[in-house]
């Protein structure tokens, strides 16, 4: 079955691993063509798609700048709740699915053991504040929907912590990183497989009951341990990162120390779960052998 796909924020990182993806029917503009605070844009976008046969929506487009957002609030909102409601009341109107990335921020952080989609939410930070007000518009808006939670996302395509961490190593003779901050890192490749992957199972009239899911590569690691994983891939020494506290590096934004999402959801739908991040980072430099590479 052939989908169509609507990627608003077709020129980040997701956006462009899902346009790349093989085998589909892929319409990915980017912000500046698709513009999520233009409602008559999202309306004709979203008409246009529903022309199309097995169409589906998956909103990648969000407002990403998170210490930057504690200042340009109204702008955070505009992209990341506003336009996901617009978005959500297009979907319900011309009956396609859409199926809306979200974030591990909209947890606080404090946790010992992985969030499960049914945690209370309590966002620390403006953008975690915009991305749940997002899934609230979106799974309030009557439309066929599902919110995918996701975090610590690295491609091969646009800026990410692995490519920046790869730079810095060719650069400097060592480096600290923050390493009491706990997450899965999650490649944009195998995310946006599992997205198609729920897709079709919308599309093929066997969705899943839970409108909100979880989706990140297994397993759990520090910053500063995603780090040492970059250099060993690299083939450079690990103990050239040296660990340092959150505290040690403030930021106008608040992040959550803890940001492990149980992927229970995802399985109970009986999707297929993500590979351990350690695994996957090493298939990601070994698909991509010059573009996790500092030039």
């Amino acid at each position: 079955m052939t989908l169509a796909i609507l990627v608003p924020g077709g020129g980040g990182q997701l956006g462009r691993e899902l346009a790349a993806l093989p085998g589909l029917d892929v319409h990915a503009p980017t912000s500046a063509d698709l513009d999520l605070t233009s409602a008559g844009s999202v309306i004709e976008a979203v008409a246009a798609i529903a022309e199309r046969p097995n169409p589906v929506v998956i909103n990648a487009a969000a407002y990403t700048a998170v210490d930057q957002a504690e200042t340009d609030q109204s702008r955070a909102f505009a992209i990341n709740a506003d336009g996901p409601r617009v978005l959500a009341a297009a979907c319900s109107s011309r009956g396609v699915p859409l199926i809306h990335v979200s974030t591990d921020y909209v947890f606080p952080g404090d946790a010992d053991k992985p969030y499960e989609v049914d945690d209370a939410p309590g966002p620390r930070s403006i953008y975690g504040l915009t991305k749940l007000a997002g899934e609230d518009a979106v799974l309030g808006s009557g439309a066929d929907a599902w919110v995918v939670r996701t975090a610590w996302v690295y491609g091969a395509y646009g800026k990410n912590f692995v490519k920046t961490i790869a730079r810095l190593e060719s650069q400097r003779p060592g480096l600290s990183v923050v390493d009491d901050q706990l997450g899965s890192p999650t490649w944009t490749f195998e995310l946006a497989s599992g997205l198609v992957e729920l897709a079709r199972r919308i599309v093929g009239d066997t969705p899943p009951a839970a409108r909100v899911l979880h989706c990140t590569g297994a397993g759990e690691v520090t910053w500063a341990g995603f780090a040492r994983a970059i250099f060993e891939e690299l083939g450079a020494d690990p103990s050239r990162v040296a660990s340092c506290t959150t505290a040690d590096y403030p930021t106008p934004a608040a992040r959550p120390a803890y940001s492990v999402l149980s992927d229970q959801s995802w399985r109970s739908a009986g999707l297929t779960p993500l590979r351990p991040w350690r695994e996957a980072l090493a298939a990601a430099f070994a698909a991509h052998p010059t573009e996790f590479r500092p030039a």
